[in-house]
C-alpha cells in the first residue's frame, strides 16, 4: 500500500498515509464524535476493523477506497448520518443493517430493553410484542436474551419491516415473527405478557426535525402530534386489551415527557405506574402494569 517510486525529476505531491488522512477528515467533521466518525468511515471504505488503522496509520490507502472515502466524507458533511453510510449501527450485541428506511437504534433503547428483561424470566416462556420494531433492535435484543420467548415484532412499513427481518435471519432468531400493520391491528385478538414500544415522540414541528440525523430519518418514526405524545397515548389506550393479567407496558420516550406519560398511562388504568431514566439521568422509559 505504500507509494510506487516516480520517475527522476517528476513532480510528486506526497499521498497522505492513513494518519494523515484521519486527522484531516476529523478537523474537517464538526462535533465531539469527528474523530471516531472519520474512523468508521475510512476503516468502511478500506475494508478493514478499526483496528487495523492504528497498526497501520504510515501505510497509503490505494486510489479507489480514498476516492470512496472522500465520497462518504462529503455525504457527511452534507449532514447524512454514519448509520446510513455505513448500513450498519451496533445496538446490544448486534450490528444490525439500517437504511434510511428505518429509524436508527440509539444506545438509550437499550435501557427498554434491560427493563423488559427484569420482567421476563429466564427459562420461561412467555408471549412479547415490540411495537413499531423498525430494525428490529428491541425484539431481536429480548429473543436473544430470552430463547424460549415468543416475539411478535409490528411495523406499519414493509420496507423497514424487510429490513428487520433480515437482521432476524442474520442472527439466526427464527422465534420472532414480524407482521405489518399500525400499532396493535396485526394483534387482534392475541394478548400478551410484555408489549414494549419505541415510538415517535418529538412533537410536530420541533426544530430539532430539521437538525442533524433527524433530518434523514423517516419522519413518521420521529413525530407525532402537537405534543409528541398522539402515538404513546394510541399504544396505552390500546395495550390493556392486549396483556394478559399482570402484563407490562413499556414505552420509550423523550426526557422532558416522563410526568406526561405516567398521566397517560393511570388515565389508561395501568398499575404501578413509574418513569426510569436512562444512564444519563434523564426520564426516559415509563412502564405500567395491566391490572387484574
Amino acid at each position: 500500500m505504500h507509494d510506487a517510486p516516480h520517475p527522476s525529476g517528476a513532480s510528486h505531491v506526497p499521498t497522505p498515509t492513513v494518519g494523515q488522512i484521519l486527522a484531516a477528515a476529523a478537523r474537517r467533521l464538526p462535533g465531539e464524535e469527528a474523530r471516531a466518525e472519520a474512523e468508521r468511515l475510512l476503516a468502511h471504505a478500506l475494508g478493514v476493523g478499526p483496528t487495523w488503522l492504528y497498526a497501520h496509520r504510515d501505510d497509503v490507502p490505494r486510489a479507489e477506497p480514498l476516492a470512496e472515502f472522500d465520497r462518504l466524507l462529503e455525504r457527511r458533511l452534507g449532514g447524512e448520518p454514519v448509520a446510513y453510510l455505513l448500513g450498519r449501527r451496533g445496538f446490544w450485541r448486534f450490528d444490525l443493517e439500517v437504511t434510511p428506511a428505518t429509524l436508527i437504534p440509539r444506545p438509550e433503547t437499550e435501557r427498554l430493553v434491560e427493563l423488559a428483561l427484569e420482567r421476563l424470566p429466564e427459562g420461561v416462556s412467555r408471549r412479547v410484542a415490540d411495537l413499531g420494531t423498525g430494525t428490529g433492535a428491541i425484539a431481536l435484543a429480548i429473543a436473544y436474551e430470552r430463547p424460549l420467548a415468543h416475539v411478535v415484532a409490528s411495523d406499519a412499513s414493509a420496507a423497514a419491516l424487510a429490513v428487520a427481518r433480515a437482521n432476524a435471519r442474520a442472527l439466526g432468531l427464527s422465534r420472532v415473527e414480524f407482521r405489518e400493520g399500525d400499532w396493535f391491528a396485526p394483534l387482534a385478538g392475541e394478548r400478551f405478557d410484555l408489549i414494549a414500544s419505541n415510538p415517535p415522540y418529538i412533537a410536530d414541528g420541533d426544530r430539532h426535525l430539521a437538525q442533524g440525523d433527524l433530518r434523514f430519518e423517516p419522519a413518521s418514526a420521529l413525530a407525532s402530534g402537537a405534543d409528541g405524545l398522539d402515538d404513546i397515548r394510541r399504544i396505552a389506550t390500546g395495550a390493556p386489551a392486549h396483556l394478559r393479567e399482570g402484563g407490562w407496558l413499556l414505552v420509550e420516550h423523550g426526557w422532558d415527557q416522563g410526568a406526561a406519560v405516567r398521566d397517560v398511562f393511570a388515565r389508561a388504568d395501568f398499575d404501578t405506574v413509574e418513569t426510569v431514566k436512562d444512564w444519563e439521568r434523564r426520564d426516559r422509559v415509563t412502564l405500567g402494569r395491566a391490572r387484574s
